[in-house]
């Protein structure tokens, strides 16, 4: 059962920072496993039970390592992730509601780091063709989360007949709705996992619909 971050999770963050060596990381193993390791594992899969009936999601935990041959005088990442996805081979390229911990914030939410360039045409023909179900899902999505969905955006957006689709001609990639929390009182709570699950649901149809540009 997830019952919150601590300060001691935004220590050892700071700590590997700071000392990212395998001796350091050794002498402080228990304080990783334990306020930052096995919460993460927790609050990972309590998020991931509304999802464990729709086909193709799966959850994913990263790991504090890094791979040695791409990183080797820093062994060690200085944060830890969760993802909820579907089961597809190139993850950056295809939707996600993630959470990450890093020593300055939590922060979650939708993301979409970089749709394939097929993708993206494909979605630019589907909101052409049915451009009022699209856009009643930004309506109803935005307002349900108080916040708008962002995107980087083409310095020449693509053209489009129809100006209500203007904004989303521009989009070209990182397309997300986040929020984030720095190291405090809210973080350490363990009603974040209510306000993270709460977001994710009210973004799951977002989720649910980029899923049909998957590659």
């Amino acid at each position: 059962m997830f019952t919150g971050f601590t300060p001691e999770t935004i220590d050892f963050l700071w700590g590997i920072r700071m000392n990212n060596n395998k001796e350091w990381f050794t002498a402080n193993k228990k304080q990783y496993t334990d306020h930052l390791y096995q919460p993460m594992k927790e609050l990972g899969k309590e998020l991931f039970e509304p999802f464990l009936e729709k086909p193709g999601n799966l959850l994913k935990v990263s790991r504090i390592y890094r791979d040695a041959r791409m990183h080797p005088p820093e062994p060690y990442k200085e944060s830890l992730w969760i993802c909820i996805r579907q089961d597809v081979e190139w993850w950056a390229e295809n939707p996600c509601l993630y959470l990450e911990i890093n020593p300055d914030e939590v922060h979650y939410g939708f993301f979409i780091w970089k749709m394939r360039t097929s993708a993206m045409e494909d979605f630019r023909k589907h909101i052409t063709a049915y451009p009022e179900e699209f856009l009643e899902l930004i309506r109803k999505t935005e307002e349900a989360v108080g916040q708008p969905i962002t995107a980087e955006a083409y310095k020449r957006p693509k053209p489009t007949d129809n100006p209500d689709l203007q904004r989303f001609f521009a989009w070209k990639g990182q397309i997300a709705c986040t929020r984030s929390i720095a190291p405090g009182p809210d973080m350490f709570r363990p009603e974040l996992k209510n306000e993270v699950a709460d977001f994710f649901e009210k973004l799951t149809p977002l989720y649910e619909y980029f899923n049909r540009f998957k590659v």
